[in-house]
């Protein structure tokens, strides 16, 4: 330091005493970051688990298309295959899936569940598909066309497995129907072997619930000799129970050239919502909201375009990320940035505005601090130079050991280096120094 020029010195020191009068604030504001990011955690976990459905289901391909949209913001979705909505429901509350697909009015939601998990919308409905063999209505009937639940008595029917939800839901529409049990040859095998069967004409009718994307029920509706039957009282299905829509199945809307279905087909249809777990990171329920916009919000058979995802017909409280994707804009900062981002600013703004709410107040003993470390090089030298007038004074030292203190003192003062701005107080301390060499005894 003592052979650089001066003013790479006066440069140097000047930002030392920069440093050391702001730096503890700079490390008090940078702990209070790392903090507020430990405990926002606004970067959510690469990886997340889709409860989905059974192969060749329409919740296994809408999975397949999420895990494609988040993998473009670098998160994996790991898809769990399992037998529908209620096993589905299990595997949230169990905490192995983080969300899933749950069809309203088929999993028994319990009174905790609102606090556990929360809904994302509504996404699409799923119609209850009851297909049946026309020979085995003519037999049982004497007609090749049914339009009730109570025209299935005697017949065999499979109504899904115990984790698709649809056993619970058939068991509520077959008791309101006045149809016991019994009455039926009811067997519950899951939705490819139940359709196996029943293609060999081992059963008489088939139910499931699913998207009309479902491949088996693309399948069966152009199938000859296989029918579906229709809900005359669809309306009333819905005024009974609230998880129900009416929904129509509109003439020729599968295959326009070969006109099926060949008439309107008057359904019931239930609600599925994408759930998840109360503690799913939220940026990930936002990218999940987010993808849903594109997935669900084309037209389909049953719904026009944008009418899903939806707030409605929600059994759980619907998220906070969910909400503001259905019914607002993307983020404006999600336009222009990478989604990593813009969600690390979206979450941390609030906690960066009260940092430098806290820390302007505090910044204001900075500039004080830097100038008492500057005029500090200056003033301790006023001590020295007191205490040598102060034996001069006395009488304790002699004219000869005075000037050599002054001299020592003088040459030392030599060497302090300040900025421009307090150099005034720097050459203050030159001429006090010389006025006390000349009062020196025989100066």
């Amino acid at each position: 330091m003592e052979r650089l020029p001066r003013r790479l010195r006066t440069l140097l020191l000047s930002l030392r005493d920069l440093l050391l009068s702001a730096g503890p604030l700079a490390v008090l504001g940078v702990g209070l970051v790392v903090l507020a990011f430990q405990w926002l955690k606004p970067t959510p976990p690469h990886q997340v688990t889709l409860a989905t459905g059974p192969a060749q289901s329409a919740y296994e391909d809408f999975g397949k298309r999420y895990q494609e949209a988040l993998a473009a913001n670098g998160i994996e979705v790991r898809l769990l295959p399992s037998d529908g909505s209620s096993a589905n429901l299990q595997l949230l509350r169990s905490g192995q899936a983080d969300l899933a697909f749950v069809q309203g009015g088929t999993g028994e939601l319990r009174p905790g569940d609102g606090d556990e998990l929360v809904s994302l919308g509504s996404l699409f409905v799923e119609p209850v598909w009851l297909f049946y063999r026309g020979d085995a209505a003519r037999r049982a009937h004497g007609t090749a066309r049914l339009d009730g639940l109570h025209q299935l008595r005697g017949m065999r029917v499979n109504v899904g497995s115990p984790g698709s939800g649809v056993p619970t839901l058939m068991e509520r529409l077959l008791a309101a129907n006045h149809v016991p049990p019994a009455d039926l040859a009811l067997t519950q095998l899951e939705q490819t072997p139940a359709t196996v069967e029943f293609l060999a004409g081992r059963l008489d009718a088939l139910v499931f619930a699913s998207a009309p994307e479902s491949l088996m029920v693309q399948m069966l509706l152009q199938t000859p000799g296989v029918q579906l039957m229709g809900f005359a009282q669809n309306e009333a299905y819905g005024r009974r129970f609230p998880f129900l829509t009416p929904v129509t199945l509109p003439r020729g809307v599968v295959d326009l050239a070969a006109n099926v279905p060949p008439r309107d087909v008057r359904l019931v249809a239930s609600t599925t919502s994408l759930l998840a777990r109360e503690g799913t990171h939220p940026a990930l329920l936002q990218l999940f909201a987010q993808a849903a916009q594109t997935i669900h919000g084309g037209a389909g058979w049953f719904n026009r375009a944008r009418e899903f995802p939806s707030t409605r017909h929600a059994e759980l409280p619907i998220a906070k990320e969910g909400e503001r994707a259905i019914n607002e804009p993307t983020p404006l900062l999600q336009r222009y940035l990478p989604f990593w981002i813009a969600n690390l600013v979206e979450r941390m703004w609030l906690v960066l505005g009260i940092l430098i709410a806290v820390m302007l107040p505090l910044s204001r003993v900075v500039p004080p601090l830097y100038q008492f470390r500057v005029r500090s090089r200056v003033f301790r030298w006023y001590g020295h130079l007191r205490e040598i007038e102060d034996d001069m004074e006395a009488g304790r030292a002699a004219p000869e050991e005075l000037r050599q203190r002054l001299a020592r003192l003088e040459a030392q003062v030599e060497k302090v280096s300040v900025p421009l701005s307090y150099a005034d107080e720097l050459y203050a301390l030159r001429n006090h120094i010389q006025l006390v060499q000349r009062r020196v005894p025989g100066a």
